[in-house]
């Protein structure tokens, strides 16, 4: 049965307000006729691009259930919009709201590629794997003009230096040449996060994301260059999408993707009555199962962060979701891991190495 949206948000947006940011004493409440235009439609909210002037672009974590430990991020703040996006709180340590602002207030991060080069030259960089999108989708709709993460891959494959990306934008198909490049040398991987296949499913629960068809695309077409491909079923949302994981991993199968992983849906923070709008909004009916269930897989609560068990949850239905995954991923023809990214062709290039290449 096709998903039908009850009450579409506007413009496109995942969310439709802006919550009081939690490390802010004051906070400012419009009138409810400054939020409408003359004739009493919602306004649409503009998207604003805000420099960020960060002198270095690589971070790292020792999380234990992340499975990498430096992360780049041209971009804080994503204009996909996703309802359910765990990320949205990280926009409250800029002093922004984790629901409009998130998607509207995208902040950029103009010296990427020299910043990442400067880095990258330093003899005290150890040669890694450096995990992009792992937070904003470094090929949200603005990339396709800004070339931030194009420029950064650049910056990669002259060093070599192995590269795994996470995405659910079609956009990743036009730097082809720069990622076979990279796995020819074992240096290069992409996550396409594919939630559903219902396209009025994905057009509300991630308004500014490519359909599914296009990530479909993206899987063949990343796949034909020699680009190891792995589906991330993520995040599974029991009682919403959950029923769609056999026929997600046979298309993604179908599609040439190599292996195939998944998480719980998160929700921290402002995330979570954030998610319970959009339920209220977009799936009333099944407001209370989805709910009920996350609760059931995070001890009552909505959100666990607990190492180990935040991405993948507990209970009865969290054992269901891992059960039906292990057997539709076996059923799709999938067998085994992807080898682990490699950092043995990295060189620091000179000046005349990087003319050639």
């Amino acid at each position: 049965m096709s998903f039908q949206p009850q009450n579409p948000s506007p413009a496109g947006r995942g969310s439709v307000s802006n919550p009081h940011n939690r490390f802010q004493k004051l906070s400012v409440e419009l009138e409810p006729e400054a939020l409408v235009d003359d004739d009493g439609a919602p306004l649409r909210p503009r998207t604003q691009f805000l420099r960020d002037d960060s002198q270095s672009v690589i971070s790292f974590n020792d999380s234990p259930d992340i499975p990498f430990r430096a992360g780049l991020n041209p971009y804080r703040g994503c204009e996909h919009g996703c309802a359910y996006c765990f990320a949205r709180p990280y926009h409250e340590y800029l002093g922004f709201s984790a629901g409009l602002d998130f998607e509207t207030k995208i902040v950029v991060k103009e010296n990427a590629p020299e910043l990442l080069r400067r880095e990258l030259s330093k003899k005290s960089w150890q040669p890694m794997p450096i995990s992009m999108s792992a937070i904003s989708d470094c090929y949200q709709p603005v990339e396709r003009r800004l070339q931030l993460t194009r420029r950064c891959l650049a910056v990669l494959a002259v060093f070599r230096n192995p590269v795994g990306i996470i995405t659910k934008n079609h956009l990743v198909t036009r730097d082809l040449d720069h990622l076979a490049a990279l796995a020819k040398h074992g240096a290069a991987h992409v996550c396409i996060s594919l939630t559903t296949l219902d396209g009025a499913l994905a057009k509300t629960l991630e308004p500014r994301a490519s359909p599914p068809s296009r990530r479909l695309a993206a899987i063949e077409e990343l796949s034909a260059a020699g680009v190891p491909v792995i589906v991330l079923t993520a995040p599974i949302i029991p009682g919403l999408n959950d029923h769609e994981i056999p026929a997600l991993l046979a298309a993604a199968a179908r599609a040439g993707a190599r292996t195939a992983g998944y998480t719980i849906v998160r929700l921290p923070w402002a995330v979570a009555p954030l998610f319970t709008a959009w339920l209220e909004r977009h799936a009333p009916g099944q407001k209370d199962k989805v709910l009920g269930r996350i609760a059931s897989m995070r001890g009552g609560n909505l959100y666990e962060a607990r190492w180990g068990v935040r991405m993948k949850g507990e209970g009865i239905f969290a054992e269901q979701i891992k059960a039906m995954f292990a057997l539709a991923k076996r059923k799709a023809g999938f067998r085994g891991e992807l080898p682990e990214l490699s950092a043995a062709a990295f060189r620091v290039p000179t000046d005349q190495l990087s003319l050639f290449d």
